[in-house]
């Protein structure tokens, strides 16, 4: 990368310059290493509407896919996760769980239905982040979060979720969702896994937390650039 003469810009320019630099060589490390036969890659999937451009379909050539909830409707992730009753219960009628892999808590309302597989403890957590913790057990070197999007919609205020206006989800015009236990949960995960690399896609208006940005081991990338790191449609 070609030397710049930072004498040439503000301070705040020179900071946001410094930022795109080291964006850029970010992705293209990335970029390298995720096309290496060696290099195990998963996919975790939350249901925000950050992901809407991605077709689940096309990361499994890549690695493996963990999902959430009502993902199941129209994907077969490689694991899915759930833990809301309500979801665990319309999962059982459909009876995926007999022919793929579904995970979730011990539950008195449903600890006689077949097919599901327990996590032992359960770990009393929201979906998105078991499936992140969920994942981070099988010793990825790359995991990529995909709508882990925390803030609703309409700068905040409205339910921020892929499947909202349909059957045991809310209404999109409700309010947002509370992600403190996401933020809190998700934390943890990085936290307690620091030989691996999360890397969190979002879109343009995302919410960014700072208290993740001080892991060494978490980044974020773009929708687009994701796109184009795996030459995804």
């Amino acid at each position: 990368m070609a030397k710049i003469d930072k004498s040439q810009y503000t301070k705040q320019q020179w900071r946001v310059i410094k930022q795109q630099r080291k964006q850029k060589k970010l992705l293209e490390k990335t970029a390298k290493e995720i096309h290496s036969s060696t290099t195990k890659i998963g996919f975790v999937l939350g249901n925000g509407t950050s992901r809407t451009p991605i077709d689940p379909k096309e990361l499994k050539q890549h690695g493996k896919v963990y999902g959430c909830n009502a993902l199941y409707r129209s994907f077969t992730p490689d694991y899915l996760i759930a833990v809301d009753t309500k979801m665990i219960l319309e999962i059982a009628k459909s009876g995926y769980q007999m022919h793929n892999q579904v995970w979730t808590n011990m539950n008195k309302a449903y600890e006689r239905l077949a097919g599901f597989n327990y996590f032992q403890p359960s770990k009393g957590w929201s979906s998105g982040p078991t499936a992140l913790w969920l994942a981070s057990q099988h010793e990825y070197e790359k995991i990529f979060i995909l709508g882990f999007d925390y803030q609703g919609l309409d700068k905040g205020k409205k339910f921020n979720n892929v499947y909202a206006d349909t059957m045991n989800y809310k209404k999109s015009t409700d309010s947002a969702t509370f992600f403190g236990n996401w933020m809190r949960q998700t934390k943890s995960v990085i936290k307690d896994h620091p030989n691996i690399e999360f890397i969190r896609v979002i879109a343009p208006d995302n919410y960014n937390p700072e208290e993740l940005n001080t892991f060494d081991n978490y980044s974020t990338i773009f929708v687009d650039e994701f796109q184009q790191m795996f030459k995804l449609s």
